[in-house]
């Protein structure tokens, strides 16, 4: 049996509160036939409740608080050697609401993917749904995309689409956008891992659009 069993990458994940998103890839990742294993994650808060969650599943987890540090490149420095100690092939960030170091993101830029709540490359930044709602659009939704030193720069993986209802204010589009992060950040780690060893570069850098149901 041993010859069929597939080398699943391994994926540690960062959060800084619930970790909802977190939650759903180790659900999609308890799956054997997944292509990732979670092993581990870490937050720059103590008291972040994704951090229970991880503990119930098993995976070690790891706090680092960046008030500790001096400097942002200083903190990044003492994650990265906790994520190197874990044998981290792939980062996903899920809530991580700390920017890194240009050093950090550098390294390992193509092997770290974030999920933001609007269709990048509009509306950056903090308050996605909010700038979405001023700006008047009729759609908005979900980006998981590579991460880059450029705050929300990085090439898109996967879009979720959202309608933008007349009804929405930034509170309830946010509470519809979640529930797409929720469904396409599994599917997009899924296939930016299979893409990884794809040669065909053309069509890993497509980006692709869902419209959930």
């Amino acid at each position: 049996m041993s010859g069929h069993t597939r080398i699943k990458t391994k994926v540690a994940i960062l959060i800084s509160g619930r970790g909802s998103n977190m939650r759903t890839l180790i659900q999609a990742a308890n799956d054997p036939a997944y292509p990732a294993e979670i092993i581990g994650v870490f937050s720059n808060r103590a008291d972040a409740a994704g951090l229970d969650h991880a503990k119930q599943q098993g995976i070690q987890t790891a706090v680092i608080s960046h008030k500790d540090f001096d400097s942002r490149e200083a903190f990044c420095e003492a994650l990265d050697s906790t994520l190197e100690a874990w044998g981290t092939e792939l980062i996903c960030l899920a809530g991580y609401m700390r920017i890194h170091s240009d050093a950090f993101a550098q390294k390992w830029v193509g092997k770290m993917l974030n999920i933001h709540p609007s269709l990048l490359p509009s509306f950056k930044g903090l308050n996605p749904q909010q700038q979405a709602l001023d700006a008047g659009v009729r759609i908005s939704g979900a980006t998981v995309h590579e991460v880059t030193p450029e705050l929300d720069a990085g090439r898109p993986v996967l879009h979720g689409v959202v309608p933008v209802l007349d009804s929405d204010d930034a509170e309830r589009l946010g509470a519809r956008i979640l529930k797409v992060e929720h469904q396409i950040y599994p599917i997009a780690l899924k296939q930016y891992i299979e893409n990884s060893g794809n040669n065909d570069v053309a069509a890993a850098d497509k980006a692709q659009f869902i419209w959930p149901q």
